[in-house]
């Protein structure tokens, strides 16, 4: 699938014909430790991109009466095919590993996005939040180790380094400098938007997991760090959101969405290698292929616009699941001393002072990420395993 061509052209599963059981949608997990690392960070980001379609669609729907049945309707689905992928996680998995997993589908997924971007200053945008991810993996991997005896990189299948990002202390900034600026729907390519899209959702479902996991712990080291971490998550939403144009109508972005969702789903089913997760994919493209057409009919309705005049332009190639370790190190060696001023990034001398006030008070009691990680280097095993003297 390179051109936008033919996705308008097909027409992909009609919606009545998605059909669910209880069983299909509770199947079989992925193995921990035996299924590659890049299966686990597909699962993790379409259960993301599918819970952020959910989201877009309820939204859109508390605005348009006349959409509130059809979006119902697909909803319904989407409902069904993020429960069936996300069910794919197994239940070996502690919620640190989980965490460890989703940091590294943060770092992977947005280095192949920033990498496929045209655009000079989102693509920049998707460099400056990798960074942050990189991090947070550092972090999180040294409380699995302290507090659970376990070595990230079981997760990691040696993928993704496990070193120290712009260290996270430092990513706590005021609200005007998370804004970014965004593109312009009109003159904006269509890989652009889906970018924008794609990160948006994936930021979202991590933002959510780290709020919804991070009380549960009983450590209290723990608990401040998905506190902080998560905080952290939400500016990243409001940083990837603000790319998308808010000028854009709600029927613009749900085509986007659909756009995107075909295409996530399709670069997914291009790479995967466990032949029963690859049926599940493509099921799930021609799913979101009949969502689209639907999507396409209504716009010509209501909008009385052809859909092509928003999903016009060609498709690159698909997001390449694969380690990024070379580009990320040459993105920390040069870039880690970034910080923003308004929408604009800047030397770290030159950080808003906006930021630098907010951040001074917000660790004026100790710094979370720092405690939880005081003297931690990552290396083959566990702490407990190191014979360093």
């Amino acid at each position: 699938m390179h051109g936008l061509t033919g996705i308008l052209d097909n027409k992909g599963c009609p919606l009545e014909k998605q059909q669910f059981t209880w069983k299909e949608m509770a199947s079989r997990p992925i193995s921990k430790l035996d299924d590659d690392a890049f299966t686990r960070v597909r699962v993790i980001l379409m259960n993301g991109v599918e819970t952020d379609a959910l989201r877009l669609k309820h939204f859109g729907a508390r605005f348009n009466r006349e959409l509130q049945l059809p979006l119902a309707q697909i909803r319904r689905v989407e409902q069904h095919q993020a429960t069936a992928v996300n069910w794919l996680l197994s239940a070996d998995h502690s919620p640190l590993e989980t965490t460890v997993a989703y940091e590294q589908v943060a770092i992977e997924v947005t280095a192949a996005v920033a990498q496929n971007e045209p655009d000079p200053y989102q693509a920049q945008t998707y460099r400056f939040g990798l960074l942050e991810d990189f991090d947070h993996l550092y972090r999180y991997s040294a409380m699995l180790d302290r507090l659970e005896g376990k070595d990230a990189n079981n997760i990691l299948q040696g993928y993704t380094d496990i070193v120290p990002g712009r260290v996270t202390t430092d990513h706590h900034r005021a609200p005007e400098d998370d804004l970014r600026e965004s593109y312009d729907k009109s003159q904006a390519e269509l890989i652009t938007k889906i970018h924008a899209a794609l990160i948006t959702g994936a930021e979202y479902q991590t933002h959510d997991y780290y709020m919804n996991i991070g009380p549960t712990f009983t450590d209290p080291v723990a608990r401040q760090l998905y506190a902080e971490i998560a905080s952290v998550e939400e500016q990243h939403v409001t940083q990837y959101g603000s790319l998308q144009d808010p000028d854009e109508s709600f029927m613009e972005k749900w085509l986007v969405h659909e756009a995107m969702e075909v295409y996530a789903y399709s670069s997914c089913a291009e790479q995967e290698d466990n032949p029963r997760l690859k049926a599940l994919w493509e099921r799930f493209m021609e799913y979101e292929l009949g969502h689209l057409n639907m999507a396409c009919e209504l716009f010509k309705k209501l909008e009385r616009r052809d859909p092509a005049e928003v999903l016009s332009g060609e498709l690159p190639k698909m997001i390449q699941f694969k380690s990024q370790r070379e580009f990320v190190r040459k993105v920390l060696d040069e870039e880690v001393d970034l910080r923003t001023d308004g929408v604009d990034y800047v030397p770290k001398e030159k950080e808003s002072k906006a930021s630098q006030t907010y951040r001074k008070q917000l660790n004026s009691d100790g710094v979370p990420a720092e405690i939880a990680s005081a003297g931690y280097q990552w290396a083959p095993g566990t702490e407990l395993n190191d014979k360093r003297s």
